[in-house]
């Protein structure tokens, strides 16, 4: 009895780190070698546009990396969302929606992706 109470206290405490994982902000951090930084711009301005219409939450901002060491000059694009549940559904869209597929596929023409990370926001 004693055992199956603790396993139950165990998976409510799992359980409630991971609904607050899924409801804290997400952040995906695209690092990128862009030739063409105003051409890749106004493509994410288009994409913007796209992810808009598919309903996706996303906040998304261009960077360039001013007082970063030898990363100085990068661009960096930033994804926000709203919980893990929102990026799982965009990610979703980005692989089925044929108009955010080709757009993707269109983004390789003007970068080179450095890295691709995902944060969560702690509270």
């Amino acid at each position: 009895m004693k055992s199956r109470l603790i396993a139950a206290l165990a998976l409510v405490a799992f359980l409630n780190m991971l609904g607050s994982a899924v409801q804290a902000e997400v952040l995906r951090v695209v690092v990128v070698k862009a030739q063409d930084t105003v051409g890749y711009v106004k493509e994410i301005e288009r994409g913007r546009g796209l992810m808009k219409k598919a309903g996706s939450p996303a906040v998304i901002r261009v960077w360039r990396a001013q007082y970063a060491g030898t990363d100085a000059g990068a661009v960096v694009v930033s994804v926000e969302y709203p919980d893990l549940v929102a990026l799982a559904r965009d990610t979703d869209k980005m692989a089925t929606d044929p108009d955010l597929r080709a757009w993707l596929a269109g983004l390789d023409k003007f970068r080179t992706i450095v890295s691709d990370s995902v944060y969560n926001e702690l509270k």
